[in-house]
């Protein structure tokens, strides 16, 4: 990776230099592959703003075989990036993880519709079927359509909710009306298909109210007790949202940064620089500090749900703290 080869060299040139000093080591966990998604702690890292902070970052790349909790809790990582209706499931269920900083303000969720099945507004879903991805990822969904009104179990005057891989296929191939999408992926994904934005209506979950907070950074309640590392995570905080405003600004640098980290060559040109423009829109608005406020909302969305609820109970500032970013945004 480019980024670490750059920090090799770095200390590489320390040593010849006759200092002792190296700079302190700390890993991240992502939540999916390399990708625009993630492109603030690559630019923080390609940029030398974790340099700055005398930091040597390890950025750890997720994938469908990868669980960042279960890296977080082995050790196998200092911090990692995670939505917070997973987060919170996992902290109801013993895992102690905090949220220290929040850079991504808005979702980038929406349920995406074929216009020829005539869904224009809400008050057409009922007697159609909505795909959904699960592991808690269905429970805005379902606080929606009990905010509606319809059953979620086909029955007449309802909607049927159902469970969908983590792709657009089963929208393409009809077997669902509705599907989830991110604005910054799978829906182009639709249109990549050769479908066109009038062949669709979105429906942002934002708009409608219902949206939960994503791509939050979470260590452990442990770490949080280690001075030294607080520390370390304070500077990781202060250059990661160094990082996540210089892509703002630089989408397309940003984009080409993330190319270059990506070692399985898997992404292109086009959809990365499209989806860091839809990234810096949900980026936009955070300083880094987690709003108290989109918390309670995440949590009332997930307690509202209607369906196998994903937490039981309101952790509240047990599950986030504002200790790392009051120090690392002065």
């Amino acid at each position: 990776m480019k980024t670490l080869t750059k920090l090799g060299t770095a200390a590489a040139l320390t040593l010849v230099a006759g200092t002792a000093h190296a700079a302190d080591e700390l890993s991240l966990q992502l939540k999916w592959v390399t990708q625009a998604q993630f492109a603030g702690y690559y630019v923080a890292a390609d940029k030398g703003f974790y340099e700055e902070e005398d930091l040597d970052v390890t950025i750890k790349p997720g994938g469908p075989d990868i669980a960042p909790v279960q890296v977080l809790l082995g050790g196998g990582a200092d911090v990692m990036v995670d939505w917070l209706p997973s987060a919170l499931a996992a902290r109801e269920n013993g895992a102690p993880i905090v949220n220290i900083a929040q850079p991504f303000k808005s979702s980038g969720l929406m349920l995406t519709c074929l216009k020829e099945h005539g869904i224009e507004s809400p008050e057409d879903f009922p007697g159609h079927t909505l795909g959904t991805w699960f592991f808690g990822n269905e429970l805005p969904l379902y606080s929606w359509m009990s905010k509606l009104g319809y059953a979620t179990d086909g029955s007449e005057g309802g909607v049927t909710i159902q469970k969908i891989n983590f792709n657009v296929d089963p929208l393409l191939q009809k077997q669902v009306e509705c599907a989830t999408t991110m604005t910054y992926n799978e829906y182009w994904q639709v249109i990549d298909a050769g479908l066109t934005p009038e062949d669709l209506v979105v429906f942002k979950y934002e708009d409608e109210g219902i949206s939960t907070l994503e791509d939050g950074l979470y260590t452990t309640e442990a770490n949080l007790e280690d001075p030294e590392m607080v520390d370390k995570l304070t500077r990781f905080v202060r250059a990661s949202m160094k990082g996540w405003k210089y892509a703002e600004e630089n989408p397309d640098e940003a984009a080409e940064i993330v190319l270059e980290n990506d070692a399985t060559g898997a992404q292109t040109e086009v959809h990365q620089k499209r989806m860091m423009g839809e990234i810096a829109k949900l980026t936009s608005g955070s300083n880094g500090a987690l709003d108290p406020a989109d918390f309670e909302r995440t949590v009332d969305v997930l307690l509202s749900a209607g369906a196998d609820p994903v937490i039981t109970e309101n952790p509240g500032e047990a599950a986030w703290t504002h200790a790392i970013t009051d120090e690392a945004l002065q």
